[in-house]
């Protein structure tokens, strides 16, 4: 019986997107034979020793070991959440994860079964006039962070048909047209066909857009980011074939040619197989300095355009995080950096990583939901705002 809980237990951790797998069901099992079951801290240090890989991981399972062996004091912690109440940023934090857990916990939900109209019956039909947002728009201002899990699942589904970020970009070369410039050269042709006719031909600029450059960062501390910007790049490169992506933690890995499958599915997996360095450490200036010795040449032509998709918490510390920046610079048209952290209204740029970084970007924007990726357009299309003035101190731009 306590091994099916356990096995219970660890389905809940599953859903709840915590990877536990069978071995560390007997894991825990062996655990619980060397700890025993008198002291309920015991158990809990047990099974966290043995089913969590990753720091982060840890807030999630404190949530379901305390909903699933049935703290005493579980019922008033629920009646408190029903009250309303100030939250302050460390309740935010706190709650981030309880839909998950609320999400596993809940017993699957069956279909309401069709009634059958009764022999000599009127046929009457019946109009649900609820009033409910769509799943769409109730999830364009989610945190990526805070989603279920089948609220993942759809924002993944909905990334992937989100427009192009980027602007086409006028060229020097023109094209035939209806309207514009009168093009001579095709009008002297026309007319030694038909000398008698005389049809000006027009031209204009030919405009097609630009090369992007994606660089995401895959570290722990952008998992989630990082798999539903996956998603978004796939579709990104499904519609736009100047498209390539390279993901870094340890080590830069392309991945591009993985991402033109047109099934996502198969898509990540095969990028999945590619990178191996997925939730590991950050080192962003050795990465960075890779990328200019071997692909920045290659990749980033004329008007080439870098999407750096990082948290900028750097752990590098033999790379020259600022020089690697400042070249970068030079190879790419524009940086776009989407930055989560910046969902925060008080964000300032305290880490070294972010400071180094910051002056050789163009753009410094949020990436933490649906909505701020479908507003990435219009962003890009805005007047740039000097990045630089983040730099400030708090207390000078305030006074600003």
């Amino acid at each position: 019986m306590f091994a099916e809980n356990i096995t219970h237990f660890a389905r809940v951790l599953r859903r709840a997107g915590v990877p536990v797998g069978p071995d560390r069901v007997l894991a825990a099992l062996e655990a619980l034979e060397a700890v025993g079951l008198a002291h309920r801290d015991d158990v809990h240090a047990a099974l966290s020793a043995v089913m969590l890989d990753r720091h982060e991981q840890q807030e999630i399972f404190d949530q379901a070991f305390e909903a699933f062996w049935r703290d005493p004091k579980l019922l008033e912690q629920m009646m408190a959440l029903l009250l309303p109440k100030i939250q302050g940023k460390g309740d935010r934090e706190r709650a981030k994860r309880a839909n998950r857990i609320a999400d596993a916990l809940a017993p699957p939900r069956a279909e309401p079964a069709a009634k059958k109209p009764q022999e000599g019956a009127d046929e009457q039909i019946d109009y649900e006039t609820t009033f409910t947002f769509s799943d769409r728009e109730r999830l364009q201002g989610a945190d990526f962070e805070s989603m279920t899990v089948e609220e993942f699942e759809l924002a993944k589904r909905i990334a992937e048909e989100l427009p192009l970020p980027l602007a086409p970009v006028r060229r020097r070369r023109h094209e035939a047209s209806g309207r514009g410039r009168i093009d001579l050269r095709r009008t002297m042709l026309a007319m030694a066909r038909q000398p008698a006719t005389l049809l000006p031909r027009f031209s204009q600029p030919r405009s097609e857009l630009p090369t992007l450059v994606v660089l995401l960062d895959i570290s722990g501390s952008m998992d989630r980011y990082a798999r539903l910007m996956l998603h978004y790049v796939h579709g990104l490169t499904r519609r736009h074939l100047k498209v390539h992506t390279l993901t870094f933690g340890t080590r830069l890995t392309n991945i591009t040619r993985a991402l033109r499958n047109r099934d996502p599915d198969v898509a990540l997996a095969i990028a999945a197989a590619q990178v191996q360095d997925w939730k590991g450490g950050t080192r962003i200036a050795s990465c960075l300095d890779d990328f200019n010795r071997h692909w920045a040449r290659r990749l980033l032509g004329a008007n080439a355009a870098v999407l750096l998709v990082s948290d900028g918490l750097d752990t590098d510390e033999h790379g020259d995080l600022s020089r690697a920046a400042r070249q970068l610079r030079l190879y790419a048209h524009q940086i776009v950096w989407l930055n989560p952290l910046l969902r925060f209204d008080r964000f300032e740029p305290r880490a070294a990583g972010i400071r180094a970084i910051l002056p050789n970007v163009d753009r410094f924007l949020p990436v933490h939901n649906l909505a701020s990726l479908a507003d990435l357009a219009v962003a890009l299309r805005a007047p740039r705002v000097p990045v630089s003035s983040l730099l400030a101190p708090a207390a000078s731009r305030r006074a600003a």
